[in-house]
């Protein structure tokens, strides 16, 4: 079986990855305070139904909806396998989110980055430089300093918490998987068209599930917050199965690493403007040096030269 070969437009495939970065860096936060009031099946429905309707309307409209050549000759096992995997992780991030943290959450996540980064290496003979593996020693090392007050909460933390953390270490592995299937799908669809089934089919697979009726007793703040999850869902994903067009899943996967350093400044800010839906984050000098280790083991990764 060949295999899909990028095409070397590093620069977009950079610029989406930045764009997923930033989008999946605040959804935990909007998530969470989503959360509240609905349960995680509605949450879950509610995002891929949206994404779906719109990106269905956009393709559409533009004349580019999937043609039934074109669905003939791709692989609908591994749709069926990216679909499954995909809707698998939303379900168990979002019931790891709500016994655990944002913060939390997307410490943990992000070893969905590194399943991904390694799967780009094993499977798609993507090759990194000495310097680039410094710069994954450089990145790790960043991640044990700026979460080293998380990593020893979730060590001494109560059973409940545990369990979360667990929920999301498996939805992370089951979101590398599908990266991985969606880069390879990419040799028979465009991305617009491998997502549109992917949500069409992950809508169908929690319908059942949603409770449809508590949509309608929803305020307008609450509802802002979910229409604002939905559409970071098509936007960010969007940007993500396109950045993977242009560029090594081994790099798109060290710029998106960055997303936690993103959501916990994002709850700092949003715990000074709202103390009320997110408490507070104190960064010590050394998250600070964390950070900045992360950021550069992240550039030397992602910016450098192939093999």
């Amino acid at each position: 079986m060949s295999l899909h070969q990028s095409s070397g437009r590093w620069r977009l495939g950079l610029a989406l990855s930045l764009l997923t970065v930033l989008l999946w860096g605040i959804l935990p936060i909007t998530l969470a305070i989503a959360l509240q009031v609905l349960d995680v099946y509605t949450v879950i429905w509610f995002r891929f139904l949206i994404s779906f309707l719109l990106l269905g309307m956009y393709l559409g409209i533009r004349g580019k909806l999937p043609r039934l050549e074109q669905l003939r000759s791709a692989s609908w096992k591994l749709l069926a396998i990216a679909t499954l995997l995909l809707g698998t992780n939303y379900f168990l991030f979002m019931q790891g989110l709500a016994l655990t943290s944002p913060g939390n959450a997307e410490v943990i996540i992000q070893l969905s980055s590194l399943l991904l980064g390694f799967g780009g290496l094993v499977i798609f003979k993507e090759r990194y430089r000495l310097y680039q593996w410094i710069g994954v020693s450089i990145m790790t090392c960043g991640y044990l300093l700026f979460f080293r007050e998380q990593l020893t909460n979730l060590i001494t933390a109560h059973g409940t918490y545990i369990l979360g953390s667990v929920l999301i270490v498996l939805g992370a592995t089951a979101w590398a998987i599908y990266a991985l299937a969606q880069k390879q799908l990419l040799q028979s669809l465009s991305s617009p068209s491998i997502m549109l089934i992917i949500y069409g089919g992950c809508a169908l697979l929690f319908t059942p599930l949603a409770k449809i009726q508590s949509l309608f007793i929803l305020d307008n703040f609450h509802l802002l917050m979910l229409v604002f999850c939905a559409l970071n869902t098509l936007i960010a994903y969007g940007a993500f199965a396109e950045s993977l067009e242009h560029w090594e899943a081994s790099r798109v996967s060290a710029v998106i690493a960055l997303a936690p350093i993103v959501t916990l400044i994002s709850i700092a800010a949003v715990s000074v403007i709202a103390s009320k839906w997110m408490p507070s984050e104190n960064f010590t000098f050394i998250a600070i040096l964390g950070a900045g280790l992360v950021v550069t083991g992240s550039v030397a990764i992602a910016l450098g030269k192939a093999n």
